[in-house]
């Protein structure tokens, strides 16, 4: 089955499960009073409508690419992950409202026994489908799945506070109701806003995943002629679309033929081994460390560079013996706050060490590990 069949299957189930539950815990809720279960049904409604959200959105979000989007629709998934973000935010609010006018105008519950049977069962109903609905979510990379997942386990410990608040109630006459909907209601309020602020998040643009870097970059340095991947970029067109380029370093000697033929096999092995389509390559010319300009280089690093706790790394070095000009990118940590600074910083200090050179800095920051 497909990632998105298997997304569609896993979000019906939610669907039917959460209506059921809705269902049972309005019509107990209605007959006993109990404002916490009517408020834990509404919430189950809006689970529902997040998994035909989901539906909606992965369907949209497998479209094929066309002339006005021409990589595609997968970012509909983040859209529509932020969207069941703002139903559980407004659930939330919405809850916490009618839980106050509670307070203020308070109604006592009249519990039975089958009430707290069905509160029971969708404890245990809950923690199975959001254990179920996550782990799919996270196989399949579906933020919208996680999210419904965790939602659903969220859901489990409402419940479970519902049925404490009923034995209270019974046993000591102390009702709870209201004020355990208002509880309910700002936990409710709270993962919306976590879930908006993740979702956001992914739309801007986050930095890519490290094991991800680190392994393209490990294939990209399996091939012999590649001395060094640097400067690896890779744009998010949906979960499973990445799109990126790359700067290789290569020995000073290898010929054009070679150099294209590199670059091919580069191309399909990144994407054969981790589907990451590498529409880029820039090539850096390494010198050899017994040559003028790699013994330069490596006194550059070792004299002024190691010295700046936040520059990553030097590379793309490049020397003309002719005009005296030297040229590399310093890749700069994102815990620098004055880049400009640090750039006249390097350069006052090369200038200082090396008088006879005008220096180049091209200032990179670390878009990936």
């Amino acid at each position: 089955m497909d990632r998105n069949s298997t997304i569609i299957k896993t979000s019906i189930i939610g669907i039917i499960t959460n209506i059921l539950l809705a269902g049972f815990k309005a019509v107990v809720g209605i007959i006993s009073g109990s404002i916490a279960i009517v408020l834990d049904a509404v919430n189950n409604l809006s689970d529902a409508l997040s998994s035909v959200i989901t539906i909606i959105g992965t369907k949209l979000a497998g479209k094929e690419p066309d002339k006005k989007h021409p990589l595609g629709y997968g970012r509909i998934e983040y859209l529509s992950a932020a969207l069941i973000s703002v139903i559980v935010l407004y659930a939330g609010i919405t809850s916490l409202v009618e839980s106050v006018k509670k307070i203020i105008s308070p109604e006592l519950p009249n519990y039975q026994v089958s009430s707290l049977v069905i509160v029971v069962v969708a404890v245990f109903v809950k923690i199975i489908l959001g254990t179920y609905v996550k782990k799919v979510g996270e196989k399949v990379n579906s933020e919208s799945l996680v999210a419904s997942g965790e939602d659903a386990k969220l859901d489990s410990v409402i419940s479970a506070s519902t049925f404490l608040a009923a034995i209270v109630f019974i046993f000591t006459k102390i009702s709870l109701e209201a004020w355990l909907g208002a509880i309910i209601s700002l936990v409710i309020i709270k993962a919306g806003l976590e879930m908006l602020r993740d979702n956001l998040s992914l739309i801007l643009g986050e930095r890519v995943n490290n094991e991800l870097s680190v392994e393209l970059k490990k294939t990209i340095a399996s091939f012999p002629e590649v001395q060094g991947a640097y400067d690896l970029l890779l744009h998010n067109y949906g979960p499973d679309r990445y799109i990126g380029s790359v700067h290789i370093e290569v020995p000073e000697n290898i010929t054009i033929p070679r150099l294209d033929q590199l670059q091919r096999e580069i191309v399909s092995k990144v994407y054969e081994e981790h589907g990451v389509a590498i529409e880029g390559i820039s090539i850096y010319s390494q010198n050899s460390d017994s040559s003028k300009a790699g013994k330069l280089r490596n006194e550059i690093a070792g004299k002024i560079i190691k010295n700046h706790e936040n520059v990553k790394q030097i590379h793309g070095f490049y020397f003309d013996e002719v005009k005296n000009e030297v040229a590399f990118d310093m890749v700069v940590s994102f815990k620098e706050k004055d880049k400009d600074k640090l750039h006249d910083n390097v350069i006052a200090e090369l200038k200082e060490t090396f008088p006879q050179y005008n220096f180049n800095i091209n200032m990179d920051r670390d878009f990936s590990d």
